[in-house]
């Protein structure tokens, strides 16, 4: 399992943000309206992620990674990863879902009112999935092993 590519999630985000633009021109007049609390569950998703992820290159710079007490399991680090790949996965197709709604209010923003007043919570939304991609692929870097080469390494070098 390798980290997350970023191509892969500018994909993923792109292409949500294309379905979901055609999705949002013929459902949008029944959205229910959307506030600046929309989407800020996001963020404490990505703050606990956040967190996790400082508490971890802690414990892995420590050498606390093992079996004992006090320990962190490889295991839970293994873990971590997996919730860090999902996540950062299931924020980019939040996030195209978001762009594609500001791309369809952005233009009517004028013209129809509802557009107008539903455009900031978008916004809200929007950065808060950016947050928790951002936040995931921190916790991803964190789990990495401190002898791990880097992606861009010369592998002439090992």
């Amino acid at each position: 399992m390798g980290p997350t590519r970023g191509r892969d999630l500018i994909a993923a985000v792109a292409a949500t943000a294309a379905a979901g633009y055609l999705l949002v021109r013929v459902i949008y007049r029944w959205f229910p309206p959307i506030t600046g609390w929309t989407g800020v569950s996001l963020l404490g998703v990505a703050v606990a992620l956040g967190g996790w992820g400082l508490y971890v290159r802690a414990r892995i710079r420590d050498g606390q990674i093992g079996i004992g007490p006090g320990r962190l399991h490889p295991l839970a680090v293994a873990r971590s990863v997996l919730i860090a790949k999902a996540s950062a996965w299931m924020g980019s197709v939040v996030l195209g879902w978001w762009l594609a709604v500001l791309i369809y209010l952005l233009p009517r923003r004028s013209t129809l009112h509802v557009a107008a007043q539903d455009l900031p919570g978008a916004v809200v939304a929007g950065s808060c999935a950016l947050a928790l991609v951002a936040a995931a692929l921190w916790l991803q870097h964190c789990c990495r092993s401190p002898d791990e080469p880097s992606e861009n390494a010369d592998i002439s070098t090992c």
